[in-house]
């Protein structure tokens, strides 16, 4: 919160850009926001179009029921933001592609379509792999089918000195991401199908992560209009029974992975049992499910046993 001369003024700011826009009362707000939400949509949309698109985070914002006079500076006008909820109503554009922009993790991303939008279970993707890996750093690791570059920057972020790889097929995915890992040097970004470009780096990836398309075909085609319509079906549709690219990441683990390397896969909720077997197939041990926020059964894991140790 920052103070300015006369009456306290609520301001907005976001990754450090300058505060310009409109000054407004709580009072004023409030009625806004309530003829917003009387065209339809959430009440946690609209609070995550305040806070990323109008600088207004949501503590502040809940404030104003308490405090409605204080004044607030938007980085955005009124008429802006109810442009761009009209727009997302209306078309079922996600926001996050109206506003170019994603938090994750502690992390300002940048968005648009042809790029998935990163979730906030992924965010637990990246703890497993900091957890499988423990102290220190892993000489090389991998992130299959980076997207936005979410995942692959957060591991850049906590191991600067390992060698990293973002891979994707996608050149408008390789783009994003390089924009996101453009304060990680140690990422280099490579063009191809999942382990294809590493095979220089084969049998010393000490740790690869991913989270691929893995939503059946026809679940996909059941999916809300502003997913199914606005996001890359490439970074979705797993095919017929969701596991084509989970089937395509296993099957090369034994020979891409380092010895005593660690794979770490997002799936479907309903895949646990599969994915794992997968893992077991392709010569992987200690393979385990493990559980995001809600108990759902959304990862496994799997080591390529070490050179010497006969394979499971």
């Amino acid at each position: 919160m920052a103070q300015l001369s006369g009456d306290p003024v609520q301001s907005a700011q976001i990754s450090g850009e300058p505060i310009t826009g409109t000054q407004i009362t709580g009072t004023q707000l409030l009625a806004w926001r309530r003829e917003q939400l009387a065209l339809g949509g959430s009440r946690a949309d609209l609070d995550w179009l305040l806070d990323l698109g109008g600088g207004l985070r949501w503590q502040a914002q809940q404030q104003l029921h308490l405090d409605p006079h204080r004044r607030l500076m938007l980085q955005r006008s009124l008429d802006d933001l109810a442009k761009l909820w009209r727009r997302h109503r209306s078309t079922a554009e996600p926001l996050q592609y109206l506003l170019g922009a994603c938090p994750w993790r502690d992390l300002a991303l940048e968005v648009a379509p042809g790029v998935l939008i990163p979730r906030q279970e992924t965010e637990l993707l990246v703890e497993l792999a900091l957890a499988l890996v423990g102290a220190g750093e892993p000489g090389c690791w991998a992130d299959l089918g980076t997207g936005s570059g979410c995942v692959a920057a957060a591991l850049a972020q906590a191991w600067p000195k390992s060698q990293g790889f973002a891979v994707d097929r996608s050149c408008e995915a390789l783009a994003m991401a390089r924009r996101n890992l453009k304060a990680a040097a140690s990422v280099k970004l490579l063009e191809g199908s999942w382990w294809q470009p590493l095979q220089p780096w084969w049998g010393h990836l000490a740790l690869v992560v991913s989270n691929p398309p893995y939503i059946p075909t026809t679940v996909w085609q059941q999916l809300d209009p502003g997913v199914r319509d606005h996001e890359p079906a490439m970074a979705l549709d797993g095919g017929p029974d969701g596991l084509d690219a989970l089937r395509a990441i296993a099957a090369g683990a034994d020979h891409a992975l380092a010895p005593g390397g660690w794979l770490v896969l997002e799936h479907h909720h309903d895949q646990s049992a599969a994915v794992v077997a997968l893992l077991e197939a392709s010569g992987l041990e200690h393979v385990r499910a493990h559980q995001d926020l809600e108990g759902i059964w959304r990862f496994a894991s799997g080591r390529r046993p070490l050179a010497g140790e006969p394979s499971p």
